[in-house]
């Protein structure tokens, strides 16, 4: 399957909470959109690696996305080497997408600022042609994304874009709280510890950040992004 956006997360979560508004808005266009996550979460303070996958599920099938794949990577201990590599770049080469959205450069999690490393190298390295990599066997080609877009976590950061999600925003929050072990609501298990993303308060900031985002362009709510790139417009007519 060729895909037009791919999303890559370390973390399940990640990319619901970062940019599953944007991913909504162009399934409702028409295009084809998958996500990849990296690890399966498993040094979560709550839950477990197990319910992880659970809610990974549930979101999926909220935002329905065309595709979604874990690749297993060892949470909090992968690296950006030759080994993750060739694992990122099979998953390009496989899917092929225009465009692809991965974690911060620079984020409260390390983990974060590494996947982003990790897999702006995979998608230049996927582009050249002499290194040879096979899935299921068959020999793969070449293919280098048009695009290699940055979404925004915790820690702020000025986009160089921002794209308006107001007709999305609450399906992204039902996205988002499928992840039910990792966010408040009304039947936690108070048992578990508390965290950043687990406080009751941080919803509100998941809902500020979009109201930040979108009043300079004067929408409602708004996902902001960091390009590897300088941006080109072909019709200033079409700009917001």
């Amino acid at each position: 399957m060729k895909l037009d956006i791919l999303a890559i997360g370390v973390h399940p979560d990640d990319v619901e909470l970062s940019c599953s508004g944007t991913l909504l808005k162009h399934i409702d266009l028409g295009y084809k959109v998958g996500i990849v996550d990296l690890t399966k979460g498993e040094l979560g303070t709550r839950g477990s690696a197990e319910i992880r996958l659970q809610e990974v599920e549930a979101a999926t099938k909220i935002m329905g996305v065309h595709t979604r794949e874990n690749l297993g990577f060892a949470d909090g201990f992968f690296t950006d080497d030759k080994e993750h590599q060739l694992e990122l770049i099979k998953i390009i080469r496989k899917y092929q997408p225009s465009i692809v959205f991965t974690n911060s450069k620079f984020d409260r999690h390390p983990d974060h600022g590494r996947a982003a490393q990790l897999t702006y190298n995979a998608c230049f390295l996927a582009g050249l042609s002499k290194i040879e990599t096979t899935l299921a066997g068959e020999q793969q080609t070449a293919h280098r994304p048009k695009a290699l877009y940055n979404y925004i976590q915790s820690l702020h950061t000025e986009p160089d874009f921002v794209v308006d999600i107001s007709a999305h925003f609450e399906k992204k929050l039902e996205a988002i709280r499928a992840f039910k072990s990792q966010f408040h609501h009304a039947e936690a298990n108070t048992n578990e510890a508390e965290t950043f993303i687990s406080n009751p308060q941080f919803m509100d900031f998941v809902k500020a950040r979009a109201v930040h985002f979108g009043v300079p362009i004067g929408v409602q709510y708004a996902e902001g992004f960091t390009a590897n790139r300088t941006l080109g417009v072909n019709n200033l007519m079409e700009l917001v």
